[in-house]
């Protein structure tokens, strides 16, 4: 975050096309992160405004339409709708979630391409495109396929081949041929209008590149590879005839670019929040045009040259334009002309992340390669939060990465179940059979106790300050962390023997259990709202407020609870098996690679179809090759060792207290006791392990992660260490 301290903040997230449901990587990528940041806001009282929207105008829509037979208006009604209701049941907590079709922003993008071009803001350029005589119209991106230049793909779209992943420009198409009437389109003279980027672009590299360095570096990297390459004007209309009209004489057959129209919807979607409720949210302009209003654009890596170089070089367009304004029939100048016509604000930051994959293969709406948020709801009935939770601890913020129903199945039942669930229902149940579900007091603490409230006091900075860096995933594993602490603590003290001897110490310990129950309701609320209104119904209370968080009195003495209940459900084999058949069916039902499908390596080593070469002097052979993408998976980092001593009880485990660099002790067990004599011996190593296995109870010990050891010819074993001081939390790759 800047350092400057705003007043308000608007949040955008990026307009879903209106063509077909939203999936997960939409999700992960842009709307579960932009309803987690926005509720932490709510939560710290701050004046906030969500913004969403159907993109209802470009090519997509078209194609489907003709492909049903209906009409683009058809298409987007009924998608609309089922995005809007989809994305209010999952709880992403839109203020407002309107559409591009409105009349009120096709009034308003209208306005703002008008002022442009009176303002002489874009260049009119006569070019050669692509035209179908058959159908007599010209041809955009999608409405043309034809043979990639670059991996010979025959399927490949005139924007982008799907095989190799290359953005293409229709004329580039080897045999083009228009999918409207399967003929050879011919190149026609066409005019259209364009922002002269090349213009901005001095300006674009002061403001991205020398005042925005703490983006996230895809964002920073990609602009900078932009405009390391010199920008050049971008048509921002069309020749078609859905979307909107553009506003001059003859421009008859043509539409405002799709990519022109549907970042204006943030702004149209403002103007038509503020008309309908002026009492809470004020004018419209001091959501976009007020130096104190701090703007965050939620995408994903795709549409970062759209929000960080083309909307704020259409705002900067707007913002340099003479801005006469009339007020009461009188033409304005100078202070009075600014404030009539106002000046926008730009991005304060783009926190865009990556894809993910599915089932270790790219998702794909061509391929129907997916999973359905609205077909999710149907299958999975009141698990919003468990979907929610598994897309953001496994969010792509900084590389690709990919979901799959197995680490679903695996985060509910070891994670939601075992850990957060678990705890809850313990505390929750133990009150209610020794205290008839009233909270006893908090007697004398024990070292034991003060230990436990230690580990948490901090919980609220550690949150705040991952929230404010957009750092949801490991947010949300802090939070996680409150009921990590608590397991340990409740099953350390084991009040339900206490009970039996010492009462007024069992009051004391259920009484913590109950109080670190209460953190957990607030420090989910921006990850898990359903979860946490469920909780603060067990506990009888109807709010709290984030500045409670790491408070040990948030429930008082006395204090009548509600009735306990299962937080979350284990999930069964036989409903990830469901999923899993039909991915299978779909996959079955899609297109192959050579129509137009996902990346395949046609290198067989690659693609995991041989065995490496024998490896003569090692204990063992060389296993298969795996593809690059399953390295990918693992998540090795470099680990201090704080402590490490034998298990009791245990022949073969060592208990690692290791410091992985977030502040918080991590404990891995290892089966490795039997080659080393003295553990005390690998106290202060740097040692390697990874850090994205599942937990799972070893000796009653949760061990959150696996320790890499090699294995010399005559059987020893080593772990593995670095030869310099790596920081602990370096990642390995």
């Amino acid at each position: 975050m800047s350092e400057k301290q705003y007043k308000r903040t608007t949040v955008t997230s990026a307009l879903p096309y209106a063509n077909g449901g939203v999936h997960i990587g939409h999700l992960a990528g842009v709307y579960v992160p932009a309803d987690i940041y926005v509720r932490y806001l709510r939560l710290k009282k701050r004046e906030v405004l969500f913004i969403g929207g159907s993109d209802e105008h470009g090519v997509p829509i078209t194609v489907r339409a003709r492909k049903e037979g209906i009409t683009p208006q058809d298409v987007v009604d009924r998608y609309h709708k089922m995005i809007k209701d989809s994305f209010e049941e999952f709880g992403i907590s839109f203020d407002i979630y309107s559409r591009t079709t409105s009349e009120t922003h096709h009034k308003f993008a209208a306005e703002w391409f008008r002022k442009l071009y009176d303002e002489g803001k874009l260049v009119e350029e006569i070019t050669e495109q692509l035209y179908d005589e058959e159908a007599k119209q010209f041809l955009a991106d999608r409405y043309v396929v034809g043979e990639c230049p670059h991996c010979h793909n025959e399927g490949a779209y005139g924007d982008q081949c799907e095989k190799c992943g290359r953005d293409l420009s229709p004329t580039e198409l080897i045999n083009p041929r228009s999918t409207i009437s399967g003929s050879t389109p011919v190149l026609k003279k066409t005019k259209n209008w364009y922002l002269p980027l090349n213009e901005y672009q001095d300006w674009l590299r002061q403001w991205i590149l020398e005042e925005h360095k703490e983006w996230r570096p895809n964002v920073y990297g990609q602009c900078k590879s932009w405009l390391d390459m010199d920008l050049q004007p971008r048509a921002m209309t069309r020749d078609l005839d859905w979307g909107i009209p553009v506003p001059v004489e003859g421009a008859e057959g043509k539409v405002l670019y799709v990519w022109f129209d549907a970042p204006i919807g943030y702004v149209s979607n403002t103007v038509e929040l503020c008309a309908k409720e002026p009492e809470k949210w004020g004018n419209w302009e001091k959501w976009w045009q007020d130096e104190d209003t701090r703007l965050v654009h939620f995408i994903g890596k795709d549409n970062i040259v759209f929000h960080c170089i083309i909307f704020p070089t259409m705002m900067k367009a707007w913002n340099s334009a003479s801005h006469q304004a009339c007020l009461n029939g009188q033409v304005v100048t100078g202070e009075d002309e600014v404030k009539a016509h106002g000046k926008y604000i730009m991005p304060d930051n783009v926190p865009a992340n990556e894809f993910l994959n599915l089932e270790n293969d790219k998702i794909s709406t061509s391929r129907n390669w997916a999973v359905w948020l609205h077909e999710y709801l149907v299958d999975m009935p009141g698990k919003q939060d468990v979907l929610r939770y598994v897309l953001t601890a496994n969010a792509p913020e900084t590389k690709d990465n990919n979901f799959t129903w197995k680490d679903f199945q695996d985060r509910n039942n070891n994670e939601l179940v075992a850990v957060y669930g678990n705890f809850v229902n313990r505390a929750l149940q133990l009150t209610k059979k020794y205290w008839n579900g009233i909270v006893p007091a908090c007697g004398e603490l024990t070292d034991v106790d003060k230990a436990a409230l230690e580990e948490f006091k901090d919980v609220k900075d550690r949150v705040e300050h991952l929230l404010e860096q957009f750092k949801f995933r490991d947010a949300q594993f802090e939070a996680m962390n409150l009921a990590r602490i608590g397991n340990k603590y409740i099953t350390d003290c084991e009040p339900w023997k206490v009970w039996k001897t010492d009462p007024k110490r069992c009051e004391t310990i259920l009484n913590i259990c109950l109080q670190l129950t209460a953190n957990l309701a607030i420090a989910f609320e921006p990850f898990l709202p359903f979860s946490s209104k469920k909780l603060r119904d067990m506990l009888n209370i109807e709010s709290f407020e984030w500045e409670q968080l790491g408070s040990t009195d948030l429930l008082k003495a006395g204090h009548q609870l509600g009735e306990p209940a299962l937080l979350f459900e284990k999930i069964e084999d036989e409903v990830i098996q469901k999923q899993l058949d039909k991915l299978e069916a779909m996959k079955k039902a899609s297109p192959s690679p050579s129509e137009g499908g996902d990346v395949k390596s046609h290198n067989s080593v690659a693609s995991g179809n041989q065995t490496p070469p024998p490896s003569e002097g090692l204990g063992e052979a060389f296993k298969p090759y795996v593809p690059f993408e399953d390295f990918e998976k693992l998540d090795i980092r470099v680990g201090l060792v704080k402590d490490c001593q034998k298990v009791k009880k245990s022949k073969k485990l060592l208990q690692f207290t290791i410091d992985d660099g977030s502040g918080q002790d991590r404990t891995i067990c290892s089966g490795i006791a039997a080659f080393y004599e003295n553990p005390e011996e690998l106290i202060g190593k740097r040692i390697l392990f990874v850090a994205n296995f599942a937990p799972r109870t070893m000796m009653g010990i949760e061990s959150q992660g696996m320790i890499l050891s090699a294995v010399d010819a005559d059987e020893s074993l080593s772990v593995v260490t670095t030869t310099k001081d790596v920081k602990p939390g370096s990642q390995v790759g």
